[in-house]
């Protein structure tokens, strides 16, 4: 089991999840606090016939949960593999994911913009404030299965990994203070270039990028 295996070998957890150990603990308890909130919310409304603990019980634990929901954002396996690796089904595998996804984005700070995304007025004085810096952006790709379509093949196809990836553009402040915006998910094809960069944040229309 891949949690079992980071508990034997906390130094490899950076590598399997993207996090350190450290990390992954202290989002664990943010998560178990989160999920336990919600299941506390989720039983005041219900009317029981059953008394509680009743029904089929989780194959996994709520670590093992998390650590399903955060292997698959970094390794990118298919859900039946992801089952495979964790002891469960394809589809129980699916249901975990989409039910911690979430609860993970609730959690994790968010960045400058996703901050100030719902008040219309809030986001165009950040948009203008940001328009006098000069931003720095990175990038990282994720390996990906390659799809049996050639058409799909192609988008996804990077030259400069030699493999099918997904592309991640983080968009920081100088000095790296703050994340102004994430992009995930960009066919790795596509190379982070000013049009692109532009095309994701469009106010800074001729600013430049470090």
């Amino acid at each position: 089991m891949v949690f079992d295996y980071i508990q034997n070998y906390p130094h490899r957890t950076k590598q399997i999840l993207g996090i350190s150990y450290e990390q992954l603990q202290s989002l664990l308890n943010c998560a178990i606090q989160r999920h336990q909130e919600i299941k506390t919310k989720q039983e005041s409304r219900k009317i029981r016939i059953n008394a509680a603990g009743g029904g089929r019980p989780e194959k996994l634990l709520t670590e093992e949960q998390v650590c399903l929901c955060l292997f698959y954002l970094r390794q990118m396996p298919t859900f039946q593999v992801l089952g495979m690796l964790f002891g469960v089904s394809k589809t129980e595998a699916n249901d975990t994911f989409h039910y911690w996804i979430p609860i993970l984005r609730d959690i994790l700070p968010a960045s400058l913009l996703e901050q100030v995304s719902n008040n219309e007025s809030d986001l165009l004085f950040v948009q203008e404030v940001l328009t006098n810096f000069r931003l720095l952006v990175d990038s990282l790709e994720q390996p990906i299965y390659r799809d049996s379509d050639q058409k799909e093949q192609q988008k996804y196809f990077s030259g400069k990994k030699r493999q099918h990836t997904l592309k991640s553009l983080m968009f920081g402040m100088p000095e790296g203070k703050d994340i102004v915006e994430v992009e995930v998910g960009v066919p790795g094809l596509t190379y982070p270039s000013s049009v692109t960069l532009r095309k994701h944040l469009p106010f800074l229309k001729s600013r430049a990028f470090v």
